[in-house]
């Protein structure tokens, strides 16, 4: 049993069609952009066909991006990544935080323990949720004061302003949030 990461390559399939989807472009309108073909297209998008590095940079031209970005946003074909817990130090108050998720993904992960910069304020693009391992927090969002306990989580949509601080020594929270080059897709129905 390894730690190290275990992956295929790329789909840049799912990051072609959210591209597309984005520019509110059809996929014919694509093909004509770029010759090529709608069911290549098609294919490309579902995963179906791999572009050569040719056809590649002639998607991101169309779709006013680089190859490069389109390989970023690309989904891992498969992955599996440990991020093994550090040794235990001594309680020394140090803030300290550490990322649970490695490299370029669709999920942010990262573990806060101790207090940090409570007049900090954030604002992600993407949703988030905080989950309270040990400790104790107050969190302020729009306005409003939350005090969460071990256990407790708070789930916060994208946009929202908050800032936190620890109210007892030794607090560690988990932050899982939606990455800030993934493109949320609103829900219209509201």
């Amino acid at each position: 049993m390894g730690d190290h990461k275990e992956q295929q390559p790329a789909r840049v399939g799912a990051a072609v069609r959210r591209r597309r989807r984005t520019l509110e472009l059809t996929l014919a309108v694509v093909a004509e952009r770029t010759g090529l073909s709608v069911p290549f297209l098609s294919q490309v998008e579902n995963d179906k066909a791999r572009p050569s590095h040719t056809s590649l940079e002639k998607l991101a031209d169309a779709l006013r991006t680089t190859a490069v970005e389109l390989l970023a946003a690309a989904d891992p074909a498969a992955s599996v990544d440990v991020v093994r817990a550090e040794p235990a130090a001594e309680p020394d108050f140090t803030p300290r935080t550490r990322s649970l998720v490695r490299g370029h993904h669709q999920l942010h992960a990262s573990e806060y323990t101790g207090d940090h910069d409570a007049g900090r304020e954030f604002q992600h693009r993407n949703d988030e949720l905080m989950y309270v391992a040990d400790g104790a927090v107050e969190i302020e969002a729009e306005g409003r004061a939350y005090r969460l306990g071990r256990g407790d989580t708070l789930y916060l949509t994208g946009g929202v302003r908050h800032r936190w601080r620890a109210t007892v020594p030794d607090t560690r929270i988990i932050v899982v949030a939606v990455a800030e080059h993934i493109e949320a897709v609103q829900d219209r129905t509201r």
